[in-house]
């Protein structure tokens, strides 16, 4: 498996892989557009992807202009072999070097995700609905994660 910064020509693989997840599914896949994916990983912020074969399998892209995490999402026949863990570790490191303003993302609640933040030291600060929970990291607490 490869790890690398996104690049455009990736879009259409991580609208792919966006859209195979079982859990925090989008309620309509058009919500999220391929500009939307260009601007992330080319302006307002920076993409990571884990490529095997070829294909692309994971990734992760955080918005510095809204200081969030906007998307970290692994295709399911690939989870559970740490290509998660490794996209959140290299997006908010870099985040991190980048500023030391709190990030914040949200997720839905009884999730896989959910589980995993909490268990990567995010600490929540809302629940925004019934089924989605805002989630806030800072500098200070990264470092000593």
């Amino acid at each position: 498996m490869i790890f690398r910064e996104a690049n455009i020509d990736d879009v259409e693989q991580i609208q792919r892989v966006r859209n195979a997840v079982k859990e925090n599914m989008l309620s309509n896949p058009n919500l999220v557009t391929d500009q939307d994916c260009i601007d992330f990983i080319s302006v307002g912020g920076k993409g990571w992807v884990c490529q095997t074969h070829n294909q692309i399998v994971g990734f992760s892209i955080v918005d510095l202009k809204e200081n969030n995490v906007w998307a970290l999402f692994v295709n399911p026949n690939f989870e559970k072999k740490g290509i998660g863990r490794q996209l959140h570790d290299t997006m908010m490191n870099w985040y991190f070097l980048q500023t030391q303003n709190k990030i914040w993302l949200s997720t839905d609640s009884n999730t896989r995700a959910e589980q995993f933040y909490r268990k990567s030291g995010w600490v929540e600060v809302e629940i925004n609905n019934i089924r989605e929970i805002k989630f806030k990291m800072t500098y200070q607490k990264w470092k000593k994660c």
